[in-house]
C-alpha cells in the first residue's frame, strides 16, 4: 500500500473533559460525524427512558416496510382510543381521514403524533404489538443490547428503554435513508388533503422562547414525566457535522432545558474546537541517507493535507514526530514498510504512521564501488601484482 493511502487512516482525537460542560440533561452523547467519533458524553451507556425519541425507530421501521409512501389509507376509527388519557401528543389525524403513508410519516416526526404511529402500525403489522416486534428485531440487527421497545410512541411503561449511545446508533442508521433524513430535516409539512399543517416541535420551542438556532438543521424532541425533556439533533458549523442526543433534562419548569443544553454544547464545541492541518501536503516527514544510489538521501513527503479535530489551544508546533526504523536506506532495500513515525502530543503517542519505501531510487555503480573498496581492492590489486611479478620475471630472464 502506498504511503499516501496509509495516511488517510491517521486519526487524532482530543476529547473534552466531561466536567468542562455542566448540562442539565442526565444523559448525553455528541458525535463529530465527519469522523464518526464521540467527542462528548455523559452517562451515555446508562439505561434511560427515551420518550418520543422512540419515534425515530418507529419511522425508519415503517419506511422500510412501506412499498409506496404515497399510497392512500384510511385512519382507523379507534386510533385515538386511550391517547388522551395517556397524555400522548397527536398530530391531529381524525378517524376515517384519507391520508398517505407520507402524511403519516411526517406526522410522526414533526408534531410527534401517536395517532400517526398507531395508524402506521395498524396498516403495516395489523396492530401496535406486532409492529413493536419489528422495532425490536431492528434493534437486534443493529446490535443494540440495552434497548427494548414496548410501544411505538415512547409513552412511559416498564421495560421500554434505551441509552443515548444506542439511540445515536439508531439515528445514524435512520439518517442513511433519504426519506427519513428529508422528514427529520423538515420544519413544516401540509398533508396531501391540505387539511393538516404540521410544524416541528423543535421549531415551536424556538418560536415560543425566542431562541436563536445557530447550528441545528434536523431534530426530534421528546417528553414524558419519567424521561423528562429529550432531544436528538443534527447540526453543522464550518462544514463540521454533529449529532447530539440528550435525555432526562429537568422538566419541572416550562423552560426547554433540553434545547438550552444542546445550544450550550454546540456553542462550546464551535468556539473551542476546529480542524487543524497537523501535516500539510508536501511536508517532509522524514529524510534518510541513501547508499548505492545517485540520490544522496531519500525524502518521504506527504502528498495530502491531514486535518484533525482539535482544541483551539493546540497548535501545529505542539506536535513532535519521532521516527523508529531504518536509519539508512539503500538501492537494495526491499519495498514496503521500513519504520514508523509516531505523532506525539504532550508526551503521549497520538498516532503511529507506517513509513513506506516505494523503491524509487536509482542505482549508482560508482557509489556502490566507493562504498565497498575493501571488497574491490583485492580484485584490482591481485591482477596488478601478478602482472608486475610477470614483468619483473621477464626482465630478469632477459638480463641473463
Amino acid at each position: 500500500m502506498k504511503f499516501s493511502k496509509l495516511l488517510v487512516f491517521i486519526f487524532i482525537f482530543i476529547p473534552v473533559n466531561i466536567n468542562a460542560l455542566e448540562i442539565n440533561s442526565e444523559h448525553a452523547i455528541l458525535y463529530n460525524m465527519n469522523e464518526d467519533k464521540v467527542i462528548f458524553e455523559k452517562n451515555s451507556d446508562e439505561r434511560t427512558y427515551i420518550a418520543s425519541l422512540t419515534k425515530i425507530m418507529t419511522t425508519i421501521v415503517a419506511i422500510e416496510n412501506i412499498k409506496n409512501v404515497d399510497e392512500i389509507v384510511t385512519v382507523p376509527s379507534i386510533i385515538l382510543d386511550g391517547l388522551v388519557e395517556a397524555n400522548a401528543s397527536v398530530a391531529g389525524f381524525y378517524p376515517n381521514q384519507k391520508v398517505t403513508y407520507r402524511d403519516l410519516l411526517y406526522g410522526v416526526l414533526l408534531p410527534s403524533g401517536a395517532d400517526a404511529t398507531r395508524t402506521l402500525a395498524y396498516y403495516i403489522s395489523g396492530n401496535e404489538e406486532e409492529f413493536v416486534k419489528l422495532m425490536n428485531q431492528k434493534a437486534k440487527e443493529l446490535n443494540l443490547v440495552n434497548t427494548n421497545f414496548v410501544n411505538t410512541s415512547g409513552l412511559d411503561i416498564d421495560n421500554h428503554y434505551s441509552t443515548v449511545k444506542e439511540m445515536s446508533i439508531v439515528l445514524k442508521y435512520a439518517l442513511q435513508n433519504p426519506l427519513f433524513k428529508e422528514i427529520y430535516m423538515s420544519n413544516n409539512y401540509t398533508t396531501s388533503d391540505n387539511k393538516l399543517t404540521f410544524k416541528s416541535v423543535y421549531s415551536k420551542y424556538l418560536s415560543r422562547f425566542n431562541i436563536e438556532n445557530k447550528y441545528i438543521y434536523g431534530s426530534k424532541t421528546g417528553y414524558t414525566d419519567l424521561a423528562g425533556y429529550c432531544l436528538s439533533t443534527i447540526a453543522n458549523y464550518n462544514n463540521i457535522e454533529y449529532l447530539l442526543i440528550t435525555t432526562e433534562a429537568d422538566a419541572k419548569s416550562d423552560y426547554p432545558l433540553h434545547i438550552i443544553d444542546a445550544m450550550m454544547i454546540y456553542d462550546y464545541y464551535t468556539a473551542n474546537y476546529r480542524y487543524l492541518d497537523i501535516i500539510n501536503k508536501n511536508d517532509t516527514l522524514l529524510t534518510l541517507d541513501a547508499k548505492y544510489t545517485k540520490e544522496k538521501y531519500l525524502e518521504i513527503k506527504s502528498d495530502i493535507d491531514i486535518p484533525k479535530y482539535l482544541n483551539i489551544n493546540i497548535n501545529k508546533t505542539d506536535f513532535k514526530f519521532i521516527y523508529d526504523g531504518l536509519e539508512e536506506i539503500s538501492y537494495f532495500t526491499d519495498k514496503g514498510q521500513i519504520g514508523t513515525l509516531n505523532i506525539v502530543l504532550y508526551n503521549e503517542i497520538i498516532e503511529t504512521i507506517p513509513i513506506i519505501y516505494d523503491g524509487n531510487l536509482t542505482f549508482s555503480l560508482i557509489d556502490f564501488i566507493s562504498n565497498n573498496l575493501i571488497f574491490f581492492l583485492p580484485i584490482v590489486l591481485i591482477p596488478l601484482i601478478i602482472s608486475v611479478l610477470i614483468i619483473l620475471k621477464n626482465k630478469k630472464q632477459l638480463s641473463k
